[in-house]
């Protein structure tokens, strides 16, 4: 048993009923139980890693000019609120990775996975592993590893997520957002199909505890009682969420573009439930440490489009499939906007968001079609007390080797090491 589980306020996280169990997010009425511990009053600092798979449109994404992000492209536009809380990074590359098919296998591992002539496929171990060793190490999960449901997860290779263990091995990511319900939320002994059959009847996991939630709330502060109620909403806003979009799933096809998703959650809902789920799970200290590898043909099938995601990355030549990559683009960052959103909304015991707490790399091994170099790195949050946000950052050297990004970003987060893969130092120009 860890350290965190002996102490009485980790055993009050819990709400319980039979076999339900209801993780809850740190209060501060119960700050006291835990004194021997002060570390535990001070919210820890969160790693999120999003890949999204292919490329974007050279000219209407990327910054061209270095400087404040006072007027963003067409394709960052979605994120005009948060401009001047994301930096995007210019000039780095992934310099392990060799192929512009090997998608996000080498992402958060930077390894060379081809090797030498003659040499068997190899990976590494990912940067979310890695950070997950330290900053998850007294938490439920060490790190969550997420992926989409999608059988070919086009874009982004081999693997079974963006994690890769110390033996090179793919990790298994937890795939989609009814199945990370359960992991985050669920009952101990409630199958998959006892679980779809509560939520079609709309009955809610607090249902189940509402005894000892409504007991939990007489020994509360106000301040506490507040949080209580907005994070109970969240669960039940994401349960609802998880309803309708398997009921929609059901429904026949309007005679519309956009089609009904043929089986459960796909797409842009897939996402934003997941982003949520990210945040409540952060919320109660599940872990500290997420990477998610999302999905693409989804989300473009989602908007109604019936394009091959590889088709349209190579979208070059083509007004339709530049036109429609461009509006790829910006639901991407659409989604990512209300990430943040979702992130700066949740609350911690100490009056700050989650937000404040973490840092949020979001993009993708590819730049378009078969560009390995120059790959997009977006950075938000301020977990990382040192990046500069609000900025369009040009590196001074050209292939700037991406597990520099790494590195700088796990010592922003307190992970201890001077390397990382094939690194070759921090990134001193995103730091202030």
């Amino acid at each position: 048993m860890n350290k965190m589980m002996k102490s009485p306020i980790n055993r009050r996280n819990f709400l319980t009923s039979g076999s339900t169990i209801l993780a809850l997010p740190f209060l501060e009425s119960f700050s006291g139980l835990a004194k021997a511990d002060p570390a535990l009053d001070k919210p820890p600092t969160r790693l999120i890693f999003c890949g999204v798979g292919y490329g974007f449109t050279e000219k209407t994404f990327y910054p061209t000019e270095a400087g404040p992000l006072d007027q963003l492209t067409e394709g960052l536009s979605p994120l005009e609120r948060h401009k001047k809380e994301i930096s995007i990074v210019k000039n780095l590359t992934n310099v392990g990775a060799t192929d512009p098919h090997g998608g996000s296998t080498s992402y958060l591992t930077c390894a060379n996975v081809h090797g030498t002539p003659g040499k068997r496929f190899h990976n590494s171990l990912s940067s979310d592993l890695l950070a997950g060793q330290f900053l998850g190490k007294d938490q439920r999960y060490n790190s969550l590893v997420l992926a989409s449901k999608e059988d070919n997860p086009g874009g982004h290779g081999k693997g079974m997520s963006l994690a890769w263990n110390e033996e090179g091995k793919p990790v298994s990511g937890t795939r989609g957002p009814v199945e990370l319900y359960a992991r985050l939320f669920g009952q101990i002994e409630e199958s998959p199909e006892e679980r779809e059959a509560r939520l079609k009847k709309k009955r809610s996991i607090l249902d189940i505890v509402l005894s000892d939630a409504k007991s939990l709330n007489r020994k509360v502060s106000t301040t506490d009682r507040d949080k209580l109620d907005e994070y109970f909403q969240s669960i039940r806003e994401v349960e609802l969420g998880l309803v309708k979009d398997a009921q929609w799933a059901e429904k026949p096809k309007p005679r519309a573009d956009r089609k009904a998703p043929d089986e459960g959650i796909e797409g842009e809902a897939e996402i934003i439930l997941t982003y949520e789920l990210i945040a409540l799970a952060l919320q109660t200290q599940q872990t500290s440490v997420v990477s998610y590898r999302q999905p693409v043909a989804s989300v473009i099938k989602s908007m109604g489009m019936n394009f091959d995601p590889h088709a349209l990355s190579h979208y070059g030549g083509s007004p339709t499939r530049t036109a429609a990559n461009q509006l790829k683009d910006k639901k991407l960052t659409d989604m990512l906007a209300t990430f943040i959103d979702i992130l700066k909304r949740t609350r911690e015991t100490d009056g700050s968001s989650l937000f404040d707490n973490t840092i949020l790399s979001w993009g993708t091994n590819l730049r378009h079609g078969h560009m390995i170099k120059d790959v997009p790195a977006i950075l938000t949050g301020r977990g990382g007390k040192e990046i500069k946000l609000g900025h369009s950052v040009v590196l001074p050297q050209e292939d700037t080797p991406l597990a520099n990004l790494w590195l700088t970003l796990l010592q922003q987060a307190g992970v201890p090491g001077e390397q990382f893969s094939s690194s070759t130092g921090i990134i001193p120009e995103i730091l202030s």
